[in-house]
């Protein structure tokens, strides 16, 4: 018995060619609606389904292929004695090959047009259903999901006769990971669309964007993968002008770096190392913010990745080549920047809108789990400044305490900061107790903390971290407050004729 392909694409890429070297392996070709249009059109023999099962295509296409002489054609085991009789009594044809891709559901959503009977008249129920069949009965059923896979199947007829178990297996569990992440668009689609945060269940699906040389060191494999409907200011988004491939920690930073300049408006430079800001600031024009930047902390800048959020002209792209940089993100690169940057080899220079866009989803995986939350994007409001000490604040003072309020969210916890002039010149993160990171920042910044501010993530537990602040030259501080113990602090504060003002807000980041 001659054997039996269904073939039914809504891509109908190399569609016909597949077809043809199909019928010159000897295999008789079933299709449906368009796909059958279209290999008819080539010249080639095609059976319509209605002929398979006798039943007409209805309701508008919804059902062409949902009947027994197709799921038995494809779930009959060919080793099953029981089976193969039982298809002789039906008077079905088993089936061999499996040709299907889906409804553009994806697509149909991606529209801004979109409208939602739009989007539920793209949902594939017969494809899903026939692809799960065929694909349960891998061993005797080749399924194919994706045209790249084409050209393996008919080399593999071409020179065996017959598709290899373990090309029949591959192919198999392509189409379940296709099938689970169209279900996963169509839920979450669907829920969104009813407004619930947290589901019962979460499936969440990405798609591979690069495979890594490694990750964060050379024995650990690692790939980047990202979510179907990214923003097109998020780092996967983004259009790589020159330099090499980003590495597991390049992405990890370089998303660090594009989350904090997307704090500000004005003209704004910010220096990432190691997933902490090591130079932010802030300026009238890019090149003087980017100066700051770089003066904030000149050593540790040295291979760091630098994020801007205006165009990069061309004094400001003589300024970054002076310096060995990692990789350089900004909206825009003029000619005459592009052509001093990409002298060096190796810089990776990314262009990325640059836009506040709405909270995202961070997940995060733990030991048999993931935790979801809520990006923090939170924008600090006049109504919630609290100022808890005597001493008037100058309005200098304010500028730095509100700059480096949008800072120190971006720092690991404990973090502590200081700033002076629209730029950071201290930052301590990720240590045990705020008195030590008070004092790495305090270290770094030198004789500069004398009249500086400083920025707190979180309380301060008790007094230490004031007298740290005081020792330093610090005369104002920003912070939560909401410790049992604030009084220690706003005590002292007054003591040593420091201004302290409270938010309201915590800004872990861990």
């Amino acid at each position: 018995m001659p054997k039996r392909a269904l073939i039914s694409v809504s891509d109908k890429t190399g569609v016909v060619d597949l077809a043809q070297q199909l019928v010159n392996q000897g295999v008789d070709i079933v299709s449906t609606g368009g796909t059958k249009k279209v290999i008819e059109e080539a010249g080639i023999h095609v059976t319509g389904i209605s002929d398979v099962t006798g039943f007409p295509e209805i309701l508008d296409g919804r059902v062409k292929t949902l009947h027994p002489n197709v799921h038995a054609g494809l779930l009959a085991e060919r080793d099953e004695e029981k089976h193969l009789k039982q298809l002789v009594e039906q008077g079905v044809t088993p089936i061999d090959f499996v040709i299907v891709n889906l409804y553009p559901f994806k697509e149909a959503i991606s529209k801004d047009e979109v409208t939602f009977n739009d989007a539920i008249e793209n949902i594939d129920i017969g494809g899903p259903t026939m692809l799960r069949s065929a694909a349960k009965n891998h061993q005797d059923v080749t399924v194919v999901v994706d045209p790249a896979d084409y050209e393996r199947v008919v080399n593999s007829l071409k020179q065996d006769g017959e598709v290899p178990l373990e090309l029949k297996q591959e192919l198999a569990a392509k189409v379940f990971r296709h099938t689970a992440h169209y279900d996963a668009l169509i839920a979450g689609f669907l829920t969104e669309q009813v407004g619930e945060r947290f589901p019962e269940t979460k499936t969440m699906t990405y798609e591979r964007k690069q495979t890594l040389r490694y990750g964060e060191n050379p024995h650990q494999q690692a790939a980047f993968y990202q979510e179907p409907f990214a923003a097109p200011s998020s780092l996967s988004q983004a259009n790589q002008l020159h330099g090499k491939a980003l590495s597991y920690n390049n992405i990890q930073d370089a998303d660090t770096a594009l989350s904090i300049i997307k704090d500000f408006d004005e003209p704004t430079a910010v220096a990432v190392k190691h997933m902490n800001p090591c130079g932010v600031g802030i300026g009238n024009t890019l090149f003087d913010a980017f100066t700051r930047a770089y003066a904030a902390d000149p050593v540790s800048i040295f291979g760091g990745i630098v994020a801007l959020n205006r165009v990069v002209d061309v004094d400001v792209a003589g300024k970054l080549s002076s310096i060995f940089l990692e990789i350089i993100i900004a909206p825009q690169f003029t000619e005459e920047a592009l052509a001093i940057l990409t002298k060096k080899k190796n810089i990776r220079l990314l262009e990325v809108p640059i836009e506040m866009n709405e909270p995202l989803e961070q997940v995060r995986s733990v030991s048999g789990g993931v935790l979801i939350q809520d990006e923090d994007r939170h924008v600090l409001d006049e109504t919630d400044l609290k100022v808890v000490t005597d001493r008037e604040l100058t309005e200098a003072e304010w500028n730095d305490l509100r700059f480096a309020w949008k800072v120190i969210k971006h720092v690991k916890s404990n973090a502590i900061l200081l700033a002076k002039d629209s730029q950071t010149i201290g930052v301590g993160a990720g240590q045990m107790n705020r008195v030590g990171s008070a004092k790495i920042a305090a270290e770094q910044a030198g004789d500069k903390a004398k009249g500086a501010v400083m920025a707190s993530d979180a309380f301060f537990p008790m007094s230490d971290t004031v007298e740290a602040a005081h020792e330093a030259g610090v005369r104002a501080i920003i912070q939560p407050g909401g410790s049992i113990r604030d009084d220690d602090s706003i005590h002292k504060c007054n003591e040593l004729g420091i201004a302290m003002v409270f938010t309201g807000v915590r800004h872990f980041k861990h």
